[in-house]
């Protein structure tokens, strides 16, 4: 078990191995970083389950450690916050500082995971559609030379669906997994566009 310093902020999702850059501008959290900082660099990146204060947490975050670092002489920050090892909540502390924290249990993940060739084909064909229905401009080169996991889960990172459906990616046990449910996602997504669904897509 583990202390965690968390970050809750919906929407965000963070993978190991990946970076998440992070604008940090409220009193609380200037002092969350601070305290890192002198501490031991690390902060958990966690979804609320709804966009309010002191709102209920999503089970699963990823622990994330400070690399680079520009302090703003007004006591904001820019960070890129690295990603480590996902983490499940056992229990929310009480606390007296202004940031939350909690217990958590780190978890081990799979070592040298890939996807089969046919599983890597079938995501990128649903990706090159995804990219072409959004008008995103994408450097197919440069993603043929990504290997699998850096794939997978730079997608479910920065992927456009709603946070139970960041969360629910997050969550998944392995690297073919996640990128069943992201072919998933992006045929739903898709399919939502299609019909001008104006609410957007959401699994919630």
């Amino acid at each position: 078990m583990t202390r965690i310093t968390i970050f809750p902020l919906p929407g965000a999702v963070l993978y190991p191995g990946l970076q998440l850059p992070l604008h940090i501008f409220e009193p609380r959290y200037r002092a969350m970083v601070g305290d890192a900082l002198v501490r031991d660099r690390l902060i958990g990146m966690i979804q609320p389950q709804r966009a309010q204060e002191g709102a209920p947490l999503f089970a699963m975050g990823c622990l994330g450690r400070i690399g680079e670092v520009e302090a703003m002489e007004d006591g904001r920050y820019n960070i890129i916050l690295e990603g480590q090892a996902r983490f499940r909540v056992l229990r929310e502390l009480d606390v007296t500082t202004p940031f939350r924290q909690v217990e958590a249990e780190i978890l081990a993940e799979p070592e040298d995971e890939a996807l089969s060739p046919v599983e890597r084909a079938g995501f990128e064909r649903e990706a090159r559609r995804f990219a072409d229905a959004q008008g995103y401009s994408v450097d197919w080169d440069e993603v043929n030379r990504l290997d699998d996991v850096s794939l997978i889960n730079g997608v479910a990172q920065i992927a456009p669906f709603d946070p139970a459906a960041k969360q629910a990616l997050l969550e998944t046990p392995d690297l073919a997994s996640r990128c069943e449910l992201l072919i998933q996602l992006m045929q739903f997504f898709g399919r939502h566009l299609d019909g001008d669904d104006e609410d957007g897509v959401t699994l919630q």
